[in-house]
C-alpha cells in the first residue's frame, strides 16, 4: 500500500479510518449514494474522469459512486493493498479474478468451496480456461511441473473449507514467481485482521465479504485487493458483467467494517475455548482448528496468522447419520449454511457446501462424512457449550 496516513496504524484503526474520502457536510462516514448516475460542470470535467485522469464519480452501475469508493478505501486499507474493488458477491469477485488472470491455465492448491470449485471444473473449461487441481495442497514438485507448463495463476484459500488446513502463502509466492505466475489467496475464514496475504507474498487476495467482513448475515458482497496494476484488467469485466456492489450494501458492509477487529477477537476466543473443550469429548474423534497443538498446520498459523480464526470443524464418531443427530439435536447453533455472522451455524458438508462429489471424492479430500463445520458465534462462550454438550451427550430417549 502506498505510504498514506493509515499506512502505519493498527488494523482497528484503519478500520474506522480507512477511507480517504468525506462527505462534504462533514458525516463521520460514507452516506449511501444511491444515484445511478452524476452530472458534471462541463466536458472537460467529465473527460477527466473517462480518461481516467481523475477519480470521480460517474456511473453506479461501473462502480464509480462515492459510496463505493469509500468502502473500498477501507477495504485496501485493511488488507495493506493498494487498491480493492467491491463486487456483488465473494462469487463474482473469484469469477472476475479468473477470467482476468487465469487465461494462461490455473492450478488450484488445497480444498476450496464448493462454488469456486464447481467453476474451475466446469465453466472455465467451456471457456477453454485449463484448470489442474492439488486437493492435498501445496506439494512442490507437482507445482514445479504445472508452472514449468507455463501456468499462470495458482489459487488457494488458507485456512480452507471445511477442513481448515493451512497452505504456505510464502513459500508457495516464492515458487510461483520464479515463474512468472500470480498467487491469488482467498482469505475469507482469515480476514485481513488476522492474516496479511500480500505481505506474505501473494499478489491478488480475494474475500467473500458475506462472511466476517459483513458480520450480521445481512448482506452479499465480494472484494478483491492488490497492486493496481493487477486490479486494473479486472475493472472491465466487473463494468461489463454488471458485478459492481450496489450502494446500499456498500454501506452495510463499510458499517461492518467498524467493528470487524472487535467481532474478530469474540468470534476467535470462543472458537478456541471451544476447540480446547471438545478436544477429548468420548463423542468426537477429531477436533480441527488451527489453534490447537494437535493441528498439522499449527505451527504454520503461528507463523502466517495474528489469530486461528471463528471456524472449528468436528469428526463426529459414528459418521454420517450421528453427525446428523448432532447436528439436529443442536438449538443455539443454527442449521443452515453460510458463516462468520454473530449468530453461531453448524453445516454438515456432505449435505451442504460438498454435496455434489462423491463420498469418494470427498473422502480424498479428507472430508469425512460425520464431518460438522462450526461457525462460531458472537454468544456467550458457556451458552455455546453448555448447547454442544447436550447434543453430544442426549439424555437417554431424547
Amino acid at each position: 500500500m502506498p505510504q498514506t496516513r493509515s499506512s502505519h496504524l493498527g488494523p482497528a484503526t484503519r478500520a474506522i479510518h480507512g477511507q480517504r474520502q468525506r462527505d462534504a457536510f462533514g458525516s463521520p462516514h460514507m452516506p449511501i449514494y444511491d444515484t445511478t448516475t452524476f452530472a458534471y460542470p462541463d466536458t472537460a470535467a467529465l473527460l477527466e474522469v473517462t480518461e481516467g485522469r481523475r477519480r470521480g464519480p460517474l456511473y453506479s452501475r461501473y462502480g464509480l459512486n462515492p459510496t463505493l469508493f469509500a468502502l473500498e478505501e477501507t477495504l485496501a486499507a485493511l488488507e495493506g493493498a493498494e487498491a480493492a474493488w467491491a463486487f456483488s458477491s465473494g462469487m463474482a469477485a473469484i469469477s472476475t479474478l479468473f477470467l482476468s488472470h487465469g487465461r494462461r491455465g490455473i492450478v488450484c492448491l488445497g480444498e476450496v468451496y464448493g462454488g469456486t470449485l464447481g467453476l474451475l471444473e466446469q465453466q472455465l473449461p467451456e471457456l477453454g480456461i485449463e484448470t489442474h487441481f492439488m486437493p492435498e495442497g501445496h506439494d512442490p514438485d507437482t507445482l514445479e511441473r504445472l508452472l514449468a507448463s507455463g501456468t499462470g495463476l495458482v489459487y488457494l484459500e488458507t485456512p480452507t473449507n471445511p477442513t481448515l488446513q493451512l497452505i504456505d502463502i510464502a513459500a508457495v509466492a516464492e515458487q510461483a514467481h520464479r515463474h512468472g505466475a500470480l498467487v491469488a489467496v482467498d482469505a475469507t475464514f482469515a480476514t485481513p485482521i488476522n492474516q496479511q496475504s500480500l505481505a506474505l507474498g501473494a499478489d491478488i487476495v480475494v474475500h467473500s465479504a458475506t462472511k466476517y467482513l459483513g458480520g450480521h448475515s445481512d448482506l452479499t458482497a465480494g472484494a478483491v485487493m492488490g497492486p493496481v496494476r493487477l486490479l486494473e484488467p479486472m475493472w472491465r469485466w466487473r463494468q461489463n458483467l454488471g458485478s459492481a456492489l450496489s450502494p446500499q450494501i456498500a454501506s452495510l458492509l463499510s458499517r461492518s467494517l467498524r467493528t470487524l477487529p472487535l467481532r474478530m477477537q469474540r468470534h476467535e476466543a470462543s472458537a478456541q475455548a471451544i476447540a480446547e473443550a471438545l478436544l477429548d469429548h468420548p463423542a468426537i474423534d477429531r477436533v480441527l482448528y488451527p489453534g490447537l497443538p494437535s493441528h498439522p498446520g499449527h505451527s504454520l498459523a503461528r507463523r502466517q496468522m495474528r489469530g486461528f480464526g471463528g471456524m472449528v470443524t468436528l469428526e463426529i464418531a459414528g459418521g454420517r447419520d450421528a453427525a446428523t443427530a448432532v447436528a439436529d439435536r443442536l438449538t443455539l447453533f443454527a442449521l443452515a449454511p453460510s458463516l462468520g455472522g454473530a449468530e453461531s451455524l453448524v453445516t454438515q458438508p456432505c449435505t451442504t457446501s460438498h454435496a455434489d462429489l462423491s463420498t469418494e471424492e470427498r473422502t480424498r479430500r479428507g472430508i469425512s462424512d460425520g464431518m460438522l463445520r462450526l461457525s462460531v458465534g458472537l454468544e456467550d462462550v458457556e451458552d455455546l457449550l453448555a448447547d454442544l454438550h447436550q447434543a453430544l451427550d442426549p439424555e437417554p430417549g431424547s
